[in-house]
């Protein structure tokens, strides 16, 4: 018996009496050993380490990335290819950033992401998925336009967690969750996480994490824009989860595209109080989704 094997029944014993649970460290996804019987497709993930969370000043300087094959079902079947590369912004790392990423200065001095490689790995994916895309996106859109093009998906706000017995949304949680624990906070081990995540099935549906991600993230969503609104009803929309644009000084929700009518019906009766027949609604899809182009403060 090899160390590893023994400390792997030491832990299953563990686990087997109720009054334990064993983290595991994080292992590389194993390929599947029979060929796909299913049409297939290619999926990113992508995970950024920047200076900051402003996409007009701020710089990636970490970039990783896991291209792999997944199926109609939802199913991954292997992983394509893999990159990780770190990038000198040519200015201090801030001390916060380097505490909580571990990277500093000599780390990145001289090193440049190699952009043409970015956008070779990039041009077949069917969707990009990030852990937060609505930050990862418009700060890989920045600098490659190949993004800007993609559909993508957001693992973190596109999955339903809560509704499978999670509580913490972040990556180590939904990890400890499953059982494992990683090195956090460097782009390709959040990568490597976040498609061990996907690759599993949820604690209550059983259904695959890519699946359940996919299916919401092809489902087009409308922006309501709730333009001219009395001052007087501002509470009534913040309770209602309505969120202030300052660029555009308007209060504003994202909503399935069957509640349109519902929401028009509930923006007349309460907040206009009379009909509104031009109500603006932009209808957002999953190419559009979490860009700079939709980016309510852009």
């Amino acid at each position: 018996m090899t160390p590893t094997h023994a400390l792997d029944v030491i832990a299953d014993t563990l686990e087997a009496t109720g009054a334990y649970r064993v983290l595991r460290q994080l292992k590389p996804f194993v390929d599947a050993n029979e060929p796909p019987t299913e049409p297939t497709f290619i999926g990113l993930i992508v995970d950024t380490e920047t200076t900051g969370v402003d996409h007009t000043r701020d710089t990636v300087i970490e970039l990783g990335m896991i291209k792999f094959e997944y199926g109609a079902s939802g199913r991954v079947y292997r992983v394509l290819d893999s990159l990780n590369q770190l990038h000198d912004p040519g200015r201090p790392i801030p001390p916060e950033i380097t505490r909580l990423t571990g990277i500093g200065d000599t780390d990145v001095a001289g090193q440049r992401i190699d952009d043409e490689a970015v956008t070779a790995m990039v041009a077949d994916a069917a969707v990009v998925i990030a852990h937060n895309a609505s930050f990862d996106r418009q700060m890989c859109e920045t600098r490659w336009p190949v993004f800007a093009e993609k559909n993508w998906a957001c693992s973190y706000h596109q999955v339903p967690w809560r509704a499978e017995g999670h509580e913490g949304f972040k990556l180590g949680y939904l990890l400890i969750d499953h059982g494992y624990f990683h090195k956090g906070h460097r782009a390709i081990d959040d990568c490597h996480a976040l498609l061990t995540l996907l690759a599993a099935p949820l604690r209550t549906s059983g259904r695959l994490v890519l699946a359940c991600l996919l299916e919401i993230a092809r489902k087009p969503t409308v922006r309501v824009w709730a333009a001219g609104s009395p001052i007087s009803t501002k509470d009534v929309l913040k309770g209602r989860s309505y969120r202030w644009s300052g660029r555009r000084r308007c209060w504003y929700i994202d909503i399935e595209e069957e509640r349109l009518d519902l929401e028009r019906a509930f923006l007349c009766r309460e907040v206009y109080q009379r009909e509104v027949h031009d109500l603006v609604a932009d209808r957002i899809t999953a190419r559009d989704r979490f860009s700079i182009r939709t980016n309510p403060e852009a």
